[in-house]
């Protein structure tokens, strides 16, 4: 997916606030929009170091040692959840709106939301959709996928302002509109929302995902959307 100018919109786990970078320049950007939430991204999306241990190498090398194997575990999953055989990634999308009013591929356009993840760390990023404006209150993102599945989970995968999700919906064959999840989201950091829920009895490739942007402070982006379910 295409990436537009990047933007401050976030605050990257465990370092000083600071410019986002374009992902094809490797540029600073400006600072065109407002910091957000301090909320520190969480260890499984930057594993941060180990708490300050008594002077000794085996201390220090022990905590090394389990924060690689954090790390570790934490990029396994992500593999597991990209490849998952019932998993299947957005292939159209819309929103209520879009930063800058970007349409088609633009950077922030909702089709940033389509497709497996492609942003890689907590930062404001061009290839994750943003609303148009911070704060508002209600947005949404809706998704289409490949073929109609019986559904068992959608796992929003959030890569700016995380935590601002308040509802899950998919659609049945009809167009009705089915609440899979709503409640209070735990997300931080680069990382996903996983809405788990008994196995719908129809066929849906149909996804719809509230926010309410007034809950994190900033811009809030989500990178990508899968649809987990099968045939039966």
């Amino acid at each position: 997916m295409n990436i537009g100018p990047g933007m401050i919109c976030c605050v990257l786990p465990l370092v000083l606030l600071g410019g986002c970078k374009n992902g094809d320049s490797g540029q600073e950007t400006s600072a065109s929009k407002p910091a957000p939430s301090t909320r520190a991204a969480p260890a499984a999306s930057a594993p941060a170091t180990a708490s300050s241990a008594a002077p000794g190498g085996d201390a220090n090398a022990s905590a090394e040692a389990s924060a690689k194997l954090a790390a570790a575990d934490w990029a396994m999953k992500q593999d597991e959840i990209k490849k998952d055989a019932n998993g299947q990634w957005a292939i159209q999308a819309t929103a209520s709106s879009t930063y800058n009013d970007a349409q088609g591929t633009a950077g922030y356009s909702a089709n940033q939301a389509t497709g497996a993840p492609n942003v890689d760390s907590y930062s404001d990023n061009g290839a994750a959709w943003a609303s148009k404006t911070p704060d508002e209150g209600i947005e949404w993102l809706d998704l289409k996928y490949p073929k109609p599945v019986y559904a068992s989970e959608v796992r929003v995968r959030e890569s700016c302002g995380s935590g601002a999700v308040i509802k899950v919906e998919v659609f049945d064959e009809q167009g009705g509109a089915h609440a899979v999840w709503q409640g209070n989201d735990p997300t931080v950091g680069l990382n996903y929302l996983m809405a788990k829920f008994s196995k719908t009895s129809f066929k849906t490739d149909h996804v719809k995902v509230t926010l309410a942007t007034n809950v994190v402070p900033g811009w809030n982006e989500i990178d990508a959307v899968q649809l987990v379910g099968n045939d039966q």
